[in-house]
């Protein structure tokens, strides 16, 4: 037995010393602030909010190669991030960083099951493109499209948290119904659905 192995059989329980949780910069602040929330203001969100939060979740981070501000696997970029606003369901273009029109209607109450889908002013619905994940296996296109989209919504959280705006992310979607409504390709799957707006007061 190796001396590494020996001090860890006497040492099964490390007690950790307490997290830093502040000074460290924003980043600790929205970690310590990141939550669920399933209530919410039927407030519009303003257009530089959007901007920063669409950003923060996909956006260009590295102008010179494209990259991300979250990884993909592979670099496939399969996920697309579609916004659902009262007025119309656009999708997310990072390279332009603009909204491209998607569907002229509102299909908020269609992106989940839950009573505040319907209202809340922006729902995010996350759907992976299978076509751009070349020689993957179909569990592995499965297994990687939910892995980066979890990362995207993890970047919305903490977003939100640092904006001081409340979020969720559901995974109880009617699948068929919400895709026939965007209109996708056979190709693209709706991984998750995040609901985002101001707390309700």
């Amino acid at each position: 037995m190796s001396a590494t192995s020996a001090v860890a059989q006497e040492r099964p329980f490390i007690k950790l010393p307490p997290p830093q949780t502040t000074g460290g910069g924003e980043l600790l602040n929205a970690l310590t602030a990141r939550k669920s929330t399933r209530a919410f203001s039927p407030r519009p969100l303003p257009q530089d909010l959007l901007s920063t939060l669409l950003w923060a979740a996909f956006g260009i981070n590295r102008a010179a190669t494209g990259g991300r501000t979250a990884p993909s696997a592979h670099g496939w970029q399969e996920i697309d991030v579609y916004a659902a606003l009262p007025d119309a369901l656009y999708q997310y273009d990072a390279a332009s960083h603009a909204l491209a029109l998607a569907v002229a209607r509102d299909l908020r109450p269609l992106t989940g099951v839950q009573d505040y889908v319907g209202t809340a002013p922006l729902n995010l619905v996350y759907v992976t493109d299978f076509s751009r994940m070349k020689d993957a296996s179909e569990a592995d296109r499965v297994f990687f499209s939910a892995t980066d989209a979890a990362v995207i919504a993890q970047n919305v959280y903490l977003c939100c948290a640092a904006m001081n705006l409340a979020t969720v992310v559901r995974g109880l979607v009617d699948r068929k119904q919400l895709a026939h409504a965007m209109q996708l390709r056979r190709e693209q799957r709706i991984v998750l659905a995040q609901s985002v707006g101001y707390p309700q007061a």
